[in-house]
């Protein structure tokens, strides 16, 4: 395996880590603040409440990905 294919995978796992940071950080928000469109609590069992777990779960991984993209784009 050449150094530039490592790289450019290393690099393509941190714009995917990058994206899924910014999803995850938006749907946080949305939950969080109660303003979530109906699609994203479609097939909830929970109608009222238990969104504050979801935005949390959602910031988490948020920050777990930002973290990862963050660890795979620093130099060696």
């Amino acid at each position: 395996m050449s150094s530039a294919s490592v790289s450019g995978s290393k690099r393509s796992l941190t714009i995917v880590l990058a994206i899924v940071a910014v999803v995850f950080l938006i749907l946080a928000i949305l939950w969080l603040s109660g303003s979530s469109p109906s699609f994203l609590n479609s097939g909830s069992h929970v109608k009222s409440g238990g969104h504050i777990l979801r935005g949390i779960v959602g910031l988490v991984v948020a920050i777990v990905a930002g973290v990862g993209a963050w660890w795979t784009n620093k130099k060696s």
